[in-house]
């Protein structure tokens, strides 16, 4: 399997850590935005990361190639059958995909993507109002919601943990870390799904490559 994506998008991290928890070997080919390398552009028509070439079966988006290995392969479980466990993951990809990435998202695009990575002016005024009004309701919901177990469902990672969590690494690169102090429960728990065998390689080289990027 070839995977087109970035170290530094959420929906690609999320997708990475999902495939080293299935025990799927990979490639990953890096792309970035608008990428005219053409087998990503094969994979993904609307040019969006992550894309996915399995042995000639080209699909686009993390959602959709979350779903389709996760029916290929069925064990272990990380998205349950049981109804109402099955819900509540679907929610929280919800949740990290596009409620708290977006947030994420406007502090990490406009603070390091535009003005490193494409070599314009970000939307200093746009990071500042995602990190002083919207993320602090975000951090405040998720404190709230994470159970005792240690995951975000049931007793044992899902889907959910691993949705959730990866937005939290553009929060770092811009540094915007969780202090345990106020958010006692994100900081554990994000510390130890990001600390995963499936994700932590992968968060390792995107630090050094952000680190690289910064002192540029």
């Amino acid at each position: 399997m070839i995977v087109y994506g970035s170290l530094v998008s959420p929906f690609v991290r999320k997708l990475l850590g999902f495939l080293g928890e299935k025990g799927i070997e990979f490639e990953l080919k890096g792309v970035g935005i608008g990428d005219p390398d053409p087998g990503f552009r094969a994979a993904s028509p609307l040019g969006k990361m992550p894309a996915m070439d399995d042995d000639g079966f080209l699909l686009a988006d993390s959602s959709a190639i979350i779903q389709y290995v996760e029916a290929k392969h069925p064990e272990p479980a990380l998205i349950p059958a049981d109804p109402q466990e099955r819900g509540r993951v679907i929610w929280w990809e919800e949740f990290g995909d596009t409620v708290f990435a977006a947030c994420s998202g406007k502090m990490f695009f406009n603070r390091i993507v535009a003005p490193k990575f494409l070599g314009r002016e970000g939307d200093l005024a746009a990071a500042v109002q995602a990190e002083g009004e919207e993320l602090p309701k975000l951090l405040a919901y998720l404190e709230s919601a994470i159970p005792a177990s240690g995951f975000l469902v049931g007793d044992r990672l899902t889907l959910a943990d691993l949705a959730v969590a990866s937005p939290l690494m553009n929060l770092r690169h811009c540094g915007a870390c969780i202090d345990p102090a106020v958010h006692p429960k994100i900081s554990a728990w994000s510390e130890a799904i990001l600390s995963r065998p499936s994700m932590a390689p992968w968060i390792a080289k995107e630090e050094r490559l952000i680190a690289r990027v910064l002192a540029s």
